[in-house]
């Protein structure tokens, strides 16, 4: 158990945001300097770990209470960073440089701690559990990746049919165009498919995402009413910051990778091989181990303290903190990735 308390330096970077809207000044930044100073250095430094938990602790350790509420947690620390840095606006006083250092630590807590986790939850069977994983998402405004994560990326990953698969030789900021707007349209299409074979009207209240975007206008309209109407600026802000680092994870997860069209017409089922993956250990403490990519790929309920080091599972070079700096600047990310990809395909 004491070892299962390593998880607990999850909170650090929440923490430093906190510290950030409090402080200001050349701390704003808070959660980034944690995110992508402090860890990248580190995990250059640290070994990594392809250590799996026994199979004979496996169902013991996925049914841990400690493991649910570390998660948990992650609603009132979030909606308080939140409110802390929309109630540090309305008292003005802030630099520019302050706003938007605020707007980014903020927003990375908003990719993390809110979609991230939401992502966890949501791929629980627990009702309870996916409503919490919903309510992660609301600050993002992408709570329609609930629908399309689930139902769209993890069938169709690898395949031009996912428009968060990222493709060889595509750079990220493309890539946030077509992801962006492919997995909202692609969530619409997923639902409207659910309805007719349910056999119920689409434009309806049956329809989630309709009620998503009613939940995620009453969050905008919220803060406008409790705080102030410029300060829904600034709720956009962070919600856009918080869902491009997300796409920066869905880009470095599966660049390159494709899976085969068979002869039959179908692609060849998902395996190890469609995700990179990252054994730097404090890394993968901060997301929760999504950088065990393949293993979530291969069962999605798997809970995160669970997931598994697979060997057929390729490695990237760097952590996912390191590789979203690197895939900002596409010809670094490209003279590290592509040769590693042909490789693959030679091999």
């Amino acid at each position: 158990m004491l070892r299962d308390l390593k998880y607990l330096i999850a909170y650090i970077a929440p923490l430093a945001g906190y510290l950030g809207v409090y402080y200001g000044g050349v701390w704003s930044l808070g959660s980034i300097y944690i995110g992508f100073v402090i860890i990248p250095i580190m995990e250059q430094i640290l070994p990594k770990s392809d250590e799996n938990i026994p199979i004979d602790k496996e169902d013991k350790r996925s049914v841990a209470r400690f493991f649910d509420v570390l998660l948990y947690l992650n609603i009132p620390i979030l909606y308080g960073l939140i409110a802390f840095f929309f109630y540090r606006l309305s008292q003005g006083g802030l630099s520019t440089f302050e706003m938007i250092g605020m707007i980014c630590n903020v927003g990375l807590i908003v990719g993390t701690s809110g979609i991230n986790v939401g992502h966890e939850l949501g791929h629980r069977s627990n009702k309870m559990e996916q409503i919490l994983g919903k309510i992660l998402l609301i600050p993002a405004l992408y709570m329609h990746f609930f629908i399309e994560h689930n139902r769209g990326h993890h069938k169709n990953v690898g395949t031009p049919l996912d428009p968060a698969s990222a493709r060889l030789g595509e750079n990220v900021y493309a890539f946030w165009l077509r992801s962006v707007t492919g997995s909202y349209f692609n969530a619409w299409k997923l639902e409207a498919e659910r309805l007719k074979k349910l056999g119920k009207p689409v434009f309806s209240w049956s329809n989630e995402m309709l009620r998503f975007q009613v939940i995620q206008i009453g969050y905008l309209v919220a803060v406008g009413l409790i705080y102030s109407w410029w300060i829904v600026g600034y709720a956009v802000a962070i919600a856009v910051f918080g869902f491009l680092m997300l796409e920066c994870v869905n880009y470095i997860e599966h660049y390159g990778l494709r899976r085969e069209l068979l002869p039959n017409g179908r692609y060849e089922h998902v395996t190890p091989r469609h995700s990179w993956n990252s054994d730097h250990e404090l890394g993968r403490i901060f997301l929760y181990e999504l950088t065990r990519h393949s293993d979530h790929h291969y069962k999605a309920t798997r809970k995160y303290q669970v997931l598994r080091h697979l060997d057929e599972s390729p490695q990237l070079p760097l952590g996912y903190p390191a590789s979203i700096i690197a895939s900002l600047l596409p010809p670094f990310w490209f003279g590290i990735m592509n040769r590693r990809i042909k490789e693959m395909r030679n091999n």
